[in-house]
């Protein structure tokens, strides 16, 4: 009975898996009678060429619908978000374009990046006609090279929401966080040529119905105010002249501050990942190793000030800058893992335009500056021995890199330097210390086993508590 059923089971399986078989076989001649012209090897489709392309079609289902579901997650977030026509986008743009005659509000759709509307005055800004600006694609006005930086800060899923009721009073906070800087093209001049002026962008998003038969697009609308040169009228008071830069041991730099656009000439992109060694004057480059000796030296303590520097603005000019110099040390391996400098403008270049067009190219001696830089490099990967307080001690009990740059760049810092800082110790004296230390112990230990009087173990203790607290200091 039990044969029985075992050869009925087998046959049963069998039947199975030659009908599974066939069925297969099936779906694969209909999965090569799918497969397109352009994926055949031959004339005859192979089964791996049908299987794979199978694949690729599932894959490619299973991404629409990742992403489709993705979109109406963020359709359905957004159902609270005005939608704008028109109209009141004119509205919105002569609410906040009278206040700076440099300003302009330019709103594009995020889809197409074709332009929704751009103020009247775009046009005078720029120096060119309004129906260019109308009939273009808002990123076919930007520079080349500032390309990737505006579609980098435009992205919809990091755009603040526009509101109008709540925008004019938080529009400074908004500034300072979201907005970034762009050259935009402008008309030609009587030479024929085509000028590029520099830009602050605070991109918002905001939906836009066109059409009263068009559903609403996604769109950024854009403050754009232009940057002037901080030597020409308006000027920057001499006491506000002030930015800071963040460099690393190899002298490129990481941050720039803000504030050094109208100072310098250029967007913060230009300089950052460059060396700050070519900006410099060639006599003034080896100075740089001096003061990073400083820097080595005095790591994670007060900003001490240093000789003044010539820096070339974007114009070719010097301008002369009173520079302080800080660090911060990681707490584990003891080296100096980024520079803080704030700098003051003491003299402005000759020419005040800072953004006008380079007249002579500067030598940069690449060979010297990669030598330079070597050196530099190589002095700062020593651990630094001091025992002034570093790394995220230094930077107060949140340990941020913020908290830190603000107090390098503080207009209240006097920038002394702590010349009276003592030495490091050698690890002969730290060894002598341990060893007067146990040989104290061991006598104080010796006299309460004896029970000597309370003066000479007093005497003791307090003699062990000098050397500690000399230690310390």
């Amino acid at each position: 009975m039990y044969s029985l059923f075992l050869e009925r089971t087998k046959q049963v399986c069998l039947d199975w898996s030659q009908s599974h078989k066939d069925l297969m076989m099936m779906m694969i001649q209909e999965m090569k009678k799918c497969l397109p012209e352009d994926k055949r090897s031959s004339s005859k489709p192979s089964t791996i060429s049908a299987l794979n392309y199978a694949l690729q079609c599932v894959q490619q289902v299973q991404a629409n619908k990742e992403f489709f579901q993705a979109l109406n997650d963020r359709r359905v977030f957004q159902t609270d978000m005005m939608t704008y026509s028109i109209e009141e986008l004119v509205t919105v743009a002569s609410e906040h374009t009278p206040k700076n005659s440099d300003t302009f509000v330019a709103v594009f759709s995020l889809l197409s990046g074709r332009i929704v509307h751009i103020s009247k005055q775009a046009a005078s800004i720029l120096n060119c006609k309004k129906k260019v600006l109308d009939s273009s694609r808002f990123v076919e006005l930007l520079a080349p090279q500032d390309v990737s930086v505006f579609y980098t800060h435009t992205d919809q899923s990091h755009l603040p929401l526009w509101n109008v009721e709540n925008q004019t009073a938080s529009l400074y906070e908004y500034a300072q966080v979201k907005s970034f800087f762009c050259r935009i093209r402008g008309g030609k001049d009587q030479e024929q040529e085509t000028h590029c002026y520099p830009f602050r962008i605070t991109p918002y998003l905001v939906h836009v119905c066109t059409s009263v038969h068009i559903d609403a697009e996604s769109c950024c609308l854009a403050l754009a105010e232009k940057i002037h040169s901080g030597y020409e009228a308006p000027r920057i008071p001499m006491e506000k002249r002030i930015f800071t830069t963040t460099h690393t041991p190899g002298c490129v730099f990481l941050e720039i501050d803000d504030r050094a656009v109208p100072l310098l000439g250029y967007l913060p992109q230009d300089l950052i990942g460059t060396s700050m060694l070519m900006y410099l004057h060639p006599e003034d480059r080896p100075l740089m190793i001096a003061v990073h000796r400083k820097i080595l030296k005095f790591a994670g303590q007060s900003p001490f000030e240093h000789l003044p520097i010539r820096f070339c603005t974007q114009n070719g000019d010097y301008v002369i800058l009173d520079t302080s110099w800080s660090s911060f040390v990681n707490p584990w391996s003891r080296k100096v893992v980024f520079i803080i400098g704030r700098h003051k403008v003491r003299t402005s270049p000759l020419n005040e335009d800072v953004f006008a067009a380079r007249n002579k190219e500067t030598s940069s001696v690449e060979k010297e500056i990669r030598e330079l830089q070597g050196q530099i490099y190589k002095l700062l990967l020593q651990p630094v021995h001091s025992s002034i307080s570093s790394g995220y001690d230094s930077l107060g009990s949140s340990g941020s890199y913020e908290h830190y740059i603000s107090i390098a760049s503080s207009s209240d810092s006097n920038g002394n330097c702590a010349e009276e800082t003592q030495e490091p110790i050698t690890l002969q004296q730290v060894c002598a210390d341990v060893n007067r230390i146990k040989n104290l112990g061991q006598q104080l230990y010796i006299a309460s086993r004896s029970k000597p009087q309370n003066g000479n173990e007093q005497a003791m203790s307090s003699e062990i508590n000098m050397l500690l607290f000399s230690n310390c200091e």
